[in-house]
């Protein structure tokens, strides 16, 4: 089972994280951005880090997106759907998902939101894979 991680660059520690909690389960990580980060980053790296992006989503079985997001995870996001992923949000808390703060999209039937802890959304990310729990738009 192949995943990619889109987060907001302030999120690269936890990419790294969840990164290395599924890899350690045999999953493969398409695309690690939180690993090419340049401080100096040109436009020209901007390209080429978004071709290789795109290119670990489309090759992803599941995408997984980290919130609090911003614009160019939500870009990741689109991406997903555009490809018929199946997306996990993980978040802290719910507030991301109340009517206030929500977006549309999240509402999809192939987004499974996940609510806890780093390990939480990480074991149910598992749980759900290896049980190919098809339970549509529910918060775990």
């Amino acid at each position: 089972m192949k995943f990619y991680i889109g987060a907001g660059f302030k999120n690269c520690d936890l990419v790294n994280y969840y990164s290395q909690k599924l890899e350690e389960k045999g999953l493969e990580h398409t695309y690690n951005w939180a690993k090419a980060i340049n401080e100096n980053e040109t436009f020209e790296d901007m390209v080429e880090y978004s071709k290789l992006e795109q290119k670990g989503i489309a090759d992803s079985d599941v995408v997984i997106i980290l919130l609090p997001a911003g614009r160019g995870t939500h870009i990741e996001l689109g991406m997903a759907l555009a490809l018929n992923k199946k997306v996990f949000l993980c978040s802290a808390t719910k507030d991301e998902f109340t009517i206030e703060n929500t977006v549309n999209f999240y509402q999809l039937p192939n987004i499974v939101k996940l609510i806890g802890t780093s390990d939480e959304n990480i074991q149910k990310i598992l749980y759900t894979l290896s049980f190919k729990d098809e339970k549509k738009n529910k918060c775990l």
